[in-house]
This record gives structure tokens, sequence and C-alpha cells, in this order.
């Protein structure tokens, strides 16, 4: 049995906060992250920033005034504050910037996402940020989603990081035969800043969404290799080639069906997340048949993943002080959640000294 259910949030760490796409220029966009209100928007370079959403004179939320050329208007008394939080037009005073000025938070725009430290802004190192290159190459064209989740983020990083589920809930999309998943030849490990598995199911029947994308005749060897980066990311290495092809020897071999993804939970709350994930098929355009039906049923997969994940959190809350039961499949689990409170352990330290 284990004492944790819902876990508390990681601030000093990096966070999407949005698909590049999202934040078009001359828009606000506003999300709560980790329980602060947050207005994204872009200046006159394009460059995207990101302040708390609220105004420094009346509390009045930046998101219902407008993006202007030096950065964001309130659309209340008209005070304009740039990408540092600096009122830079206070109209008819002086700008008194020591006064004036709302809390901004250090985002970077990398690989289609956008990037967001909550914690302690000295604390912030771009070094940090999860590294998922896929996205920048032409062979790996992505789908990019993001669905809203009533539930505590750990929840969805548990639901990735056994996927022992995916023949029960996922049957007519991406899952497969039930027994072949609970048999499959599992391999786990720590990292450094989390947990890893990679499971083959050989000579396993492919299932629909792999049928539809690659047109396998027969059964496939396949493999699903997951790593979890404390806090809240999981990159997603998956596929299958035809069986008996020397899969496990060379899975960047010609033919069958290879998939990235990335899947990100950022807190919304701490019942509460905004789950971001990409998918790539290599070689698959986005706008293709294959690529459409392929992301079409990830889409479907993941809106199954949501119902139970939310009822889940449904349970927990009415008795949130029952253990859970781990099971043997679950050691990649219990890794990602000993990664998470390894970090936890060292921000309540740092908070400390």
């Amino acid at each position: 049995m284990v004492d944790y259910a819902m876990e508390p949030l990681v601030r000093n760490a990096w966070y999407i906060a949005a698909w590049s796409d999202e934040i078009d220029d001359g828009q606000l966009v506003a999300r709560r992250i980790l329980g602060q209100d947050v207005v994204f928007f872009r200046d006159a370079t394009g460059k995207a920033a990101a302040l708390e959403d609220r105004c420094c004179h009346r509390a009045v939320p930046l998101s219902l005034g407008a993006a202007c050329e030096a950065g964001i208007r309130c659309g209340y008394h008209g005070l304009v504050f740039d990408g540092t939080g600096a009122c830079v037009d206070n109209p008819g005073e002086a700008l008194n910037p020591d006064v004036f000025r709302v809390r901004a938070f250090k985002l970077v725009e990398r690989q289609h996402a956008l990037w967001i430290w909550m914690g302690d802004q000295a604390l912030a190192d771009a070094d940090l940020i999860v590294d998922f290159p896929y996205h920048d190459l032409e062979d790996w064209p992505a789908h990019y989603g993001r669905y809203e989740f009533a539930a505590n983020y750990m929840f969805l990083v548990d639901n990735l990081m056994d996927l022992t589920h995916l023949g029960y809930v996922h049957g007519s999309t991406i899952g497969g035969d039930p027994e072949a998943h609970n048999q499959a030849d599992l391999e786990t490990m720590r990292t450094t800043r989390g947990a890893r598995f990679i499971r083959w199911m050989m000579n396993s029947p492919p299932p629909p969404s792999f049928v539809k994308a690659a047109g396998f005749k027969g059964n496939v060897d396949r493999w699903s290799d997951f790593e979890y980066v404390a806090p809240a990311t999981v990159r997603q290495w998956g596929g299958g080639l035809d069986a008996g092809t020397g899969a496990r020897e060379n899975r960047d071999q010609e033919g069958g069906l290879s998939l990235r993804l990335l899947h990100h939970a950022t807190p919304e709350t701490d019942s509460s997340f905004h789950y971001f994930f990409s998918v790539a098929v290599q070689g698959v355009p986005v706008d293709s048949e294959a690529g459409q039906g392929f992301f079409g049923d990830i889409l479907e997969a993941f809106l199954e993943d949501k119902q139970y994940i939310e009822a889940q959190q449904q349970s927990v809350a009415k008795d949130p002080d029952r253990k859970l039961i781990l099971r043997q499949h679950d050691k990649a689990v219990a890794y990602s959640r000993q990664a998470l409170h390894q970090m936890l352990a060292a921000e309540l330290k740092e908070a400390a000294e």
C-alpha cells in the first residue's frame, strides 16, 4: 500500500504554459497555473511574455484589456505594462515605476512550446527545460493538443507509467489484447530525473490504430518506451514492426510504425491540470488521411483516459486518507512518485534556508 494519492505542487520547475501557436500577435490568453492567474501575450517584436493577470492599480484582470505595441493595456484605466511587468504608460500621470508594476514570470519559447517558471524567479534555469527535439524535425510532423482535466496532475503520470490499462480502456483504438499487455516483457529503471520503462509485446496483434496508420497485415513486435521527467513530463516512443523482423535489435529500421509523443500535465490547481500533448508519426504528414486518422484515435483514447482519471479524482476526494495499492506492474509509477517526492523535499529545503 502507499500513502499518497494527490500530490502537492512543485513550484520551482518549468511547466508548459501554452503551445506557441496558442499565443497569436494581438491576442491575450488567460490561464490559471499552479493556482495563479496568468495572462500571456506577444509584444511588437513577437516575443511572448507572461504577467500576473491582475493590474496593480485596481486589481482588474489584465486579460480584460488589450495587447498593444508596448505590451498590454489595462482595460479599466489604460495603464500599459511591458513584458517585464513595468508600467510604460500611466495616462495623465508620471510612470512611477517603483509603484506601478505587476509580477512577471520567466517564459522561454522552445520547440513549439512556451515554458513558464512559477516559483522563485532567481532559480529559473533554462537548461532544466525538458528537451524534445522531434518538434523541430521535418520527418516528425506533429499534431498539438490540450485538454482540461479535473484531477491531480500526477494521476495522469500514473496512467502513462503503467500501460496495462490499454487493453481494457482503449480496445477500439490504441489498445490491443489485454492479456498481451499483461504478459508484456517489461524493463523498468530509475533515471536522473525520474523513471523509464521499455515494454515489448512480441508477435502480437496490432491495435486498430496501428493498422490504420501503417497497414499491418499480420502480427507485430510492438514496443512502448516511456520516460517520466519530474515533475510533469512524459516522453514516449512507441511503435511496431512486422513480427520477426528484428525490432528489438533495431527499432529505427524502415517499415512499420514509429511514433513520438510528448505528454505534459501542468497543474492548474491541486485538483485540476492542463494536459498538453503532441503526437507525431514518423514520415506521416499531419494533413494526410493516415495522420488525421491516427490523431483522431489518439484524441478518442485521451478522452477515455480523462473519464477514468476524473472519476479517480472524485473517488479519492471523498476519502483522501484511504491508501492506494501498488501492483507489480506499478514499479515505474512508484519510481516516478519517489522522484517527485525528492524534488518536493529539495524545494522545501531551499525555502527553509
